[in-house]
Protein backbone atom coordinates (compact mmCIF):
# COMPACT_ATOMS: atom_id res chain seq x y z
CA UNK A 1 0.00 0.00 0.00
CA UNK A 2 0.91 3.62 -0.33
CA UNK A 3 -0.48 5.97 2.30
CA UNK A 4 -0.11 8.86 4.71
CA UNK A 5 1.49 8.46 8.17
CA UNK A 6 -1.81 7.77 9.97
CA UNK A 7 -2.87 5.20 7.35
CA UNK A 8 0.53 3.50 7.58
CA UNK A 9 0.22 3.40 11.39
CA UNK A 10 -3.20 1.75 11.11
CA UNK A 11 -1.75 -0.87 8.77
CA UNK A 12 1.12 -1.47 11.20
CA UNK A 13 -1.28 -2.03 14.10
CA UNK A 14 -3.49 -4.39 12.09
CA UNK A 15 -0.44 -6.28 10.85
CA UNK A 16 0.61 -6.86 14.45
CA UNK A 17 -2.69 -7.56 16.17
CA UNK A 18 -4.92 -9.23 13.53
CA UNK A 19 -4.56 -12.93 12.74
CA UNK A 20 -4.51 -12.17 9.01
CA UNK A 21 -3.74 -8.86 7.34
CA UNK A 22 -2.74 -8.83 3.67
CA UNK A 23 -0.54 -5.71 3.47
CA UNK A 24 3.06 -6.87 3.10
CA UNK A 25 4.78 -3.71 1.85
CA UNK A 26 4.14 -0.14 3.07
CA UNK A 27 5.22 2.93 1.12
CA UNK A 28 4.57 6.03 3.22
CA UNK A 29 4.22 9.63 2.08
CA UNK A 30 5.54 12.78 3.72
CA UNK A 31 2.53 14.61 5.13
CA UNK A 32 2.16 17.85 7.07
CA UNK A 33 -1.65 17.97 7.04
CA UNK A 34 -4.75 16.81 5.17
CA UNK A 35 -7.80 18.81 4.17
CA UNK A 36 -11.57 18.44 4.22
CA UNK A 37 -12.80 17.87 0.67
CA UNK A 38 -16.03 19.78 1.25
CA UNK A 39 -14.23 22.75 2.87
CA UNK A 40 -11.75 22.84 -0.01
CA UNK A 41 -14.59 23.01 -2.52
CA UNK A 42 -16.08 25.96 -0.64
CA UNK A 43 -12.75 27.77 -0.42
CA UNK A 44 -12.19 27.49 -4.17
CA UNK A 45 -15.41 29.40 -4.78
CA UNK A 46 -13.66 32.50 -3.40
CA UNK A 47 -11.28 32.18 -6.35
CA UNK A 48 -14.04 31.55 -8.93
CA UNK A 49 -12.65 28.05 -9.34
CA UNK A 50 -14.30 24.64 -9.36
CA UNK A 51 -12.59 21.32 -8.67
CA UNK A 52 -13.16 20.50 -12.34
CA UNK A 53 -10.90 23.42 -13.31
CA UNK A 54 -7.86 22.08 -11.42
CA UNK A 55 -5.20 19.97 -13.11
CA UNK A 56 -2.89 19.63 -10.10
CA UNK A 57 -2.60 20.63 -6.42
CA UNK A 58 0.76 21.22 -4.75
CA UNK A 59 1.90 22.49 -1.36
CA UNK A 60 5.26 24.23 -1.27
CA UNK A 61 6.91 27.50 -0.25
CA UNK A 62 4.19 28.34 2.27
CA UNK A 63 1.32 28.17 -0.24
CA UNK A 64 -1.25 25.83 -1.72
CA UNK A 65 -0.79 26.02 -5.50
CA UNK A 66 -3.61 25.26 -7.93
CA UNK A 67 -2.53 24.56 -11.49
CA UNK A 68 -5.60 24.99 -13.67
CA UNK A 69 -6.41 23.27 -16.94
CA UNK A 70 -6.42 26.62 -18.74
CA UNK A 71 -2.80 27.23 -17.73
CA UNK A 72 -3.51 29.73 -14.95
CA UNK A 73 -2.03 29.28 -11.48
CA UNK A 74 -3.74 30.23 -8.20
CA UNK A 75 -1.59 30.73 -5.09
CA UNK A 76 -3.38 30.43 -1.73
CA UNK A 77 -1.47 31.25 1.49
CA UNK A 78 -1.09 28.09 3.52
CA UNK A 79 -2.36 29.86 6.65
CA UNK A 80 -5.65 30.39 4.82
CA UNK A 81 -5.75 26.89 3.36
CA UNK A 82 -5.17 25.45 6.83
CA UNK A 83 -8.68 26.59 7.77
CA UNK A 84 -9.73 23.53 5.76
CA UNK A 85 -7.39 21.24 7.73
CA UNK A 86 -8.96 18.21 9.40
CA UNK A 87 -8.77 18.38 13.22
CA UNK A 88 -7.02 15.03 13.58
CA UNK A 89 -3.96 16.37 11.71
CA UNK A 90 -3.29 18.79 14.56
CA UNK A 91 -2.26 15.94 16.89
CA UNK A 92 -0.17 13.96 14.39
CA UNK A 93 3.56 13.94 15.20
CA UNK A 94 4.70 12.07 12.10
CA UNK A 95 5.87 14.01 9.02
CA UNK A 96 7.81 11.27 7.22
CA UNK A 97 5.66 8.12 7.67
CA UNK A 98 7.94 6.56 10.25
CA UNK A 99 6.19 3.15 10.31
CA UNK A 100 6.61 2.44 6.59
CA UNK A 101 9.16 0.26 4.77
CA UNK A 102 10.01 3.18 2.48
CA UNK A 103 8.96 6.84 2.83
CA UNK A 104 8.73 9.17 -0.17
CA UNK A 105 8.36 12.96 -0.31
CA UNK A 106 9.42 15.98 -2.35
CA UNK A 107 10.93 18.03 0.48
CA UNK A 108 14.72 18.28 0.58
CA UNK A 109 15.48 17.05 -2.94
CA UNK A 110 16.03 19.06 -6.14
CA UNK A 111 13.11 19.78 -8.47
CA UNK A 112 12.13 16.63 -10.34
CA UNK A 113 13.53 14.37 -7.61
CA UNK A 114 11.96 12.71 -4.55
CA UNK A 115 13.43 12.16 -1.11
CA UNK A 116 13.39 8.46 -0.18
CA UNK A 117 13.80 7.27 3.41
CA UNK A 118 14.59 3.55 3.48
CA UNK A 119 13.57 2.09 6.84
CA UNK A 120 13.52 -1.71 6.63
CA UNK A 121 15.45 -4.50 4.91
CA UNK A 122 12.35 -5.12 2.81
CA UNK A 123 12.31 -1.48 1.74
CA UNK A 124 16.03 -1.57 0.95
CA UNK A 125 15.60 -4.67 -1.20
CA UNK A 126 12.79 -2.97 -3.15
CA UNK A 127 14.71 0.26 -3.79
CA UNK A 128 17.94 -1.49 -4.77
CA UNK A 129 16.13 -3.89 -7.10
CA UNK A 130 14.15 -1.07 -8.74
CA UNK A 131 17.38 0.89 -9.29
CA UNK A 132 19.19 -2.15 -10.73
CA UNK A 133 16.36 -2.57 -13.23
CA UNK A 134 16.44 1.14 -14.15
CA UNK A 135 13.01 1.95 -12.74
CA UNK A 136 14.63 4.66 -10.63
CA UNK A 137 17.99 6.32 -10.15
CA UNK A 138 19.34 7.58 -6.84
CA UNK A 139 21.95 9.99 -5.56
CA UNK A 140 23.15 11.17 -2.17
CA UNK A 141 21.06 13.71 -0.28
CA UNK A 142 22.60 17.11 0.24
CA UNK A 143 23.27 18.29 3.79
CA UNK A 144 21.02 21.28 3.13
CA UNK A 145 18.18 19.03 1.96
CA UNK A 146 18.40 16.92 5.11
CA UNK A 147 18.28 20.07 7.25
CA UNK A 148 15.09 21.24 5.49
CA UNK A 149 13.34 17.93 6.22
CA UNK A 150 14.59 17.98 9.80
CA UNK A 151 13.27 21.53 10.27
CA UNK A 152 9.79 20.71 8.94
CA UNK A 153 9.55 17.42 10.83
CA UNK A 154 10.54 19.11 14.10
CA UNK A 155 8.09 21.96 13.46
CA UNK A 156 5.26 19.46 13.07
CA UNK A 157 6.27 17.55 16.20
CA UNK A 158 6.66 20.69 18.32
CA UNK A 159 3.51 22.48 17.13
CA UNK A 160 1.34 19.41 17.47
CA UNK A 161 2.85 18.47 20.82
CA UNK A 162 1.65 21.87 22.03
CA UNK A 163 -1.80 21.16 20.56
CA UNK A 164 -1.91 17.79 22.33
CA UNK A 165 -1.12 19.49 25.65
CA UNK A 166 -3.81 22.10 24.97
CA UNK A 167 -6.45 19.45 24.27
CA UNK A 168 -5.53 17.38 27.27
CA UNK A 169 -5.81 20.45 29.50
CA UNK A 170 -9.54 20.46 28.66
CA UNK A 171 -9.88 16.70 29.22
CA UNK A 172 -9.72 15.57 25.60
CA UNK A 173 -7.34 12.58 25.72
CA UNK A 174 -4.92 12.04 22.85
CA UNK A 175 -4.37 8.35 23.43
CA UNK A 176 -2.02 7.35 20.64
CA UNK A 177 0.86 9.51 21.94
CA UNK A 178 0.88 7.96 25.43
CA UNK A 179 3.82 5.78 26.37
CA UNK A 180 2.46 2.30 27.03
CA UNK A 181 4.01 -1.16 26.95
CA UNK A 182 2.45 -3.98 24.96
CA UNK A 183 1.25 -5.64 28.18
CA UNK A 184 -0.37 -2.37 29.32
CA UNK A 185 -1.82 -1.91 25.84
CA UNK A 186 -3.51 -5.32 25.92
CA UNK A 187 -4.96 -4.59 29.37
CA UNK A 188 -6.21 -1.14 28.33
CA UNK A 189 -7.96 -2.27 25.13
CA UNK A 190 -9.26 -5.63 26.33
CA UNK A 191 -12.79 -4.37 27.01
CA UNK A 192 -12.89 -1.46 24.50
CA UNK A 193 -15.53 -1.73 21.78
CA UNK A 194 -17.02 0.60 19.18
CA UNK A 195 -18.71 2.74 21.84
CA UNK A 196 -15.29 3.45 23.34
CA UNK A 197 -13.87 4.20 19.89
CA UNK A 198 -16.70 6.67 19.36
CA UNK A 199 -16.05 8.43 22.65
CA UNK A 200 -12.25 8.37 22.57
CA UNK A 201 -11.67 9.17 18.90
CA UNK A 202 -14.66 9.91 16.67
CA UNK A 203 -16.62 12.35 18.84
CA UNK A 204 -13.57 14.48 19.70
CA UNK A 205 -12.46 15.00 16.10
CA UNK A 206 -9.49 12.61 16.16
CA UNK A 207 -10.75 10.16 13.50
CA UNK A 208 -8.46 10.07 10.43
CA UNK A 209 -11.19 8.44 8.28
CA UNK A 210 -8.84 5.64 7.20
CA UNK A 211 -11.50 2.92 7.48
CA UNK A 212 -9.38 0.54 9.58
CA UNK A 213 -12.34 -0.02 11.93
CA UNK A 214 -14.57 -0.89 8.97
CA UNK A 215 -12.05 -3.36 7.55
CA UNK A 216 -11.22 -5.00 10.87
CA UNK A 217 -14.80 -5.56 12.10
CA UNK A 218 -15.51 -9.32 11.83
CA UNK A 219 -19.26 -8.73 12.24
CA UNK A 220 -19.37 -6.24 9.32
CA UNK A 221 -21.46 -3.81 11.39
CA UNK A 222 -19.17 -0.75 11.13
CA UNK A 223 -19.51 1.54 8.13
CA UNK A 224 -18.60 5.10 7.16
CA UNK A 225 -21.65 7.35 6.81
CA UNK A 226 -21.83 11.13 6.86
CA UNK A 227 -18.01 11.31 6.85
CA UNK A 228 -17.54 9.31 10.05
CA UNK A 229 -17.57 5.66 11.20
CA UNK A 230 -20.93 4.49 12.53
CA UNK A 231 -22.30 1.19 13.80
CA UNK A 232 -25.43 -0.57 12.59
CA UNK A 233 -25.65 -3.32 15.20
CA UNK A 234 -24.17 -4.41 18.52
CA UNK A 235 -20.60 -5.47 19.21
CA UNK A 236 -20.37 -9.08 20.35
CA UNK A 237 -18.89 -9.62 23.79
CA UNK A 238 -15.11 -9.76 23.81
CA UNK A 239 -14.56 -8.16 20.39
CA UNK A 240 -12.30 -5.12 20.46
CA UNK A 241 -10.58 -5.24 17.06
CA UNK A 242 -12.01 -1.95 15.75
CA UNK A 243 -10.55 -0.15 18.77
CA UNK A 244 -7.22 -1.99 18.49
CA UNK A 245 -6.86 -1.19 14.76
CA UNK A 246 -7.48 2.55 15.01
CA UNK A 247 -4.33 4.69 14.64
CA UNK A 248 -5.66 7.21 17.17
CA UNK A 249 -6.22 4.84 20.10
CA UNK A 250 -3.36 3.52 22.25
CA UNK A 251 -0.22 2.42 20.40
CA UNK A 252 2.31 0.29 22.31
CA UNK A 253 5.89 1.48 22.70
CA UNK A 254 7.05 -1.48 20.63
CA UNK A 255 5.45 0.22 17.61
CA UNK A 256 5.58 3.91 18.52
CA UNK A 257 8.39 4.63 20.93
CA UNK A 258 8.30 7.98 22.72
CA UNK A 259 11.92 8.37 21.60
CA UNK A 260 10.57 9.01 18.10
CA UNK A 261 9.30 12.38 19.33
CA UNK A 262 12.94 13.47 19.33
CA UNK A 263 13.85 11.89 15.98
CA UNK A 264 12.76 13.98 12.96
CA UNK A 265 13.24 11.13 10.48
CA UNK A 266 12.24 8.19 12.67
CA UNK A 267 14.30 5.00 12.42
CA UNK A 268 15.90 4.40 9.02
CA UNK A 269 18.71 2.67 7.15
CA UNK A 270 19.55 5.45 4.71
CA UNK A 271 18.12 8.50 2.93
CA UNK A 272 18.64 9.26 -0.77
CA UNK A 273 17.27 11.45 -3.53
CA UNK A 274 15.66 9.52 -6.37
CA UNK A 275 13.73 9.98 -9.58
CA UNK A 276 11.95 7.76 -12.08
CA UNK A 277 12.88 8.87 -15.56
CA UNK A 278 10.25 6.77 -17.35
CA UNK A 279 7.27 7.80 -15.21
CA UNK A 280 5.49 11.12 -15.28
CA UNK A 281 4.42 11.37 -11.66
CA UNK A 282 4.41 14.12 -9.07
CA UNK A 283 7.93 15.30 -8.24
CA UNK A 284 10.24 12.34 -8.96
CA UNK A 285 7.50 9.77 -9.60
CA UNK A 286 9.30 7.40 -7.24
CA UNK A 287 6.31 6.07 -5.25
CA UNK A 288 4.59 5.14 -8.52
CA UNK A 289 7.78 3.58 -9.89
CA UNK A 290 8.28 1.44 -6.77
CA UNK A 291 4.67 0.24 -6.90
CA UNK A 292 4.90 -0.68 -10.58
CA UNK A 293 8.23 -2.44 -10.02
CA UNK A 294 6.86 -4.47 -7.10
CA UNK A 295 3.81 -5.43 -9.14
CA UNK A 296 5.70 -6.21 -12.36
CA UNK A 297 8.19 -8.43 -10.52
CA UNK A 298 5.65 -10.34 -8.42
CA UNK A 299 6.90 -8.91 -5.14
CA UNK A 300 3.21 -8.23 -4.41
CA UNK A 301 -0.05 -9.56 -5.91
CA UNK A 302 -1.90 -6.22 -5.86
CA UNK A 303 -1.25 -2.64 -4.88
CA UNK A 304 -3.55 -0.28 -2.99
CA UNK A 305 -3.49 3.24 -4.40
CA UNK A 306 -5.60 6.40 -4.10
CA UNK A 307 -7.08 7.70 -7.34
CA UNK A 308 -9.58 10.48 -8.01
CA UNK A 309 -13.28 9.60 -7.84
CA UNK A 310 -15.01 9.29 -11.19
CA UNK A 311 -18.11 11.06 -9.86
CA UNK A 312 -16.71 13.74 -7.48
CA UNK A 313 -13.75 15.51 -9.02
CA UNK A 314 -10.53 15.40 -6.96
CA UNK A 315 -12.24 13.44 -4.19
CA UNK A 316 -9.81 10.63 -3.31
CA UNK A 317 -10.93 7.03 -3.83
CA UNK A 318 -8.92 3.99 -2.82
CA UNK A 319 -8.39 1.16 -5.30
CA UNK A 320 -6.89 -2.31 -5.11
CA UNK A 321 -5.42 -3.27 -8.47
CA UNK A 322 -2.92 -5.44 -10.32
CA UNK A 323 -3.18 -3.20 -13.38
CA UNK A 324 -0.11 -1.03 -13.95
CA UNK A 325 -2.10 1.43 -16.06
CA UNK A 326 -4.37 2.09 -13.05
CA UNK A 327 -1.34 2.61 -10.82
CA UNK A 328 0.07 5.17 -13.25
CA UNK A 329 -3.30 6.92 -13.51
CA UNK A 330 -3.49 7.26 -9.71
CA UNK A 331 -0.15 9.08 -9.34
CA UNK A 332 -0.12 12.50 -7.67
CA UNK A 333 -1.24 13.82 -4.27
CA UNK A 334 -4.94 14.41 -3.55
CA UNK A 335 -4.59 16.26 -0.19
CA UNK A 336 -7.90 15.01 1.24
CA UNK A 337 -8.90 12.20 3.62
CA UNK A 338 -9.76 8.80 2.18
CA UNK A 339 -11.04 5.49 3.65
CA UNK A 340 -8.01 3.73 2.22
CA UNK A 341 -8.85 0.23 3.47
CA UNK A 342 -12.27 0.13 1.76
CA UNK A 343 -11.18 -2.04 -1.23
CA UNK A 344 -9.56 -4.54 1.13
CA UNK A 345 -12.92 -4.86 2.89
CA UNK A 346 -14.69 -5.43 -0.42
CA UNK A 347 -12.17 -8.13 -1.33
CA UNK A 348 -12.63 -9.82 2.05
CA UNK A 349 -16.42 -9.78 1.65
CA UNK A 350 -16.14 -11.31 -1.82
CA UNK A 351 -13.76 -14.09 -0.80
Amino acid sequence: MVGTPCQILAATKMGKFMDEFPVDLKIGLFCMENFSYSYMKEMLKEYDTDMDDVKQFRIEKGHLWLYKKDGKVIKIPLDKAKKCMRKNCQVCMDFTSEQSDVSVGSVGSPEGWSTVVIRTDKGLKLVEAAENDNYIETKSMSEGGLKIIEKLANEKKNENKAEIAKRENVARPVLYRRGISEEEFINEVSACQFGDLKGDVIDIGACVLCGACVYACPEEIVEIRDRKPQIKGNCPEGCNICYVSCPRTYVPDEILSKNLDMEPFGEYIKIVSAKAGKIEGQDGGVATALLTYALSNNMVDNVMVVDKSSTELWKPESKLTDNIAEVLKASGTKYAACPIFKPLKQTKEGS
